[in-house]
């Protein structure tokens, strides 16, 4: 892009493993016109697509409680409560989402709404997040979900009303900003009671 503030100098893939790791040095014109040279690590983990079913009826929302090593590493309970997601893959984002419900949740989701697309770490990794919700009730259970034991994936299945849940968040007991994110907008749609 010739009207683009940066003009790309170098870049070096640091790792290649479950991402990619790159370091980039390039030069970025100021505002001002003045221009500054920068060298920034950029993470690629590839995107990903999150959904928090909910029942409008009962007042309930379904999430999962997983193992996260960065929460550990970061000297923090490791045992995540989030709302379901996935990496897309090859899939697209409605695709992972209702694959992932099945997986994770055991739950088969019909109707699904898409309510944001955001970057969720813009500063320093490339994914974007696709966010859903979805209405569900008990008759769309078809297995104990769990996730695939094959993936390392050790998931319990967790049913709380809605309340509960952002006490949850108000007592730092859930901490995931897309499961926040998610339970604040089911909150502030009025979309449970």
């Amino acid at each position: 892009m010739s009207d683009s503030p940066v003009r790309m100098k170098s870049v070096q893939l640091l790792s290649d493993n479950w991402g990619t790791l790159k370091k980039y040095s390039y030069d970025f014109v100021r505002r001002d016109g003045r221009t500054e040279s920068h060298t920034r690590e950029v993470y690629d983990r590839g995107n990903g697509a999150v959904v928090l079913p909910y029942d409008p009826t009962r007042g309930t929302v379904l999430l999962t409680r997983q193992f996260r090593l960065p929460a550990y590493v970061a000297g923090h309970d490791p045992m995540l409560i989030e709302a379901c997601a996935g990496l897309l893959d090859d899939n697209d984002a409605e695709t992972t989402a209702r694959k992932e419900t099945e997986e994770e949740l055991g739950y088969r989701l019909r109707d699904i709404e898409r309510v944001f697309d955001v970057f969720m770490s813009p500063g320093s990794v490339t994914e974007r997040l696709v966010f859903f919700i979805a209405v569900y009730n008990a008759s769309d259970r078809i297995s104990d979900g769990g996730g695939h034991e094959g993936e390392g994936e050790d998931i319990e299945v967790l049913e709380m009303t809605l309340d509960d849940a952002l006490a949850m968040v108000a007592q730092h007991q859930i901490v995931d900003a897309k499961t926040v994110m998610l339970l604040q907008h089911i909150k502030l749609k009025g979309l449970i009671s």
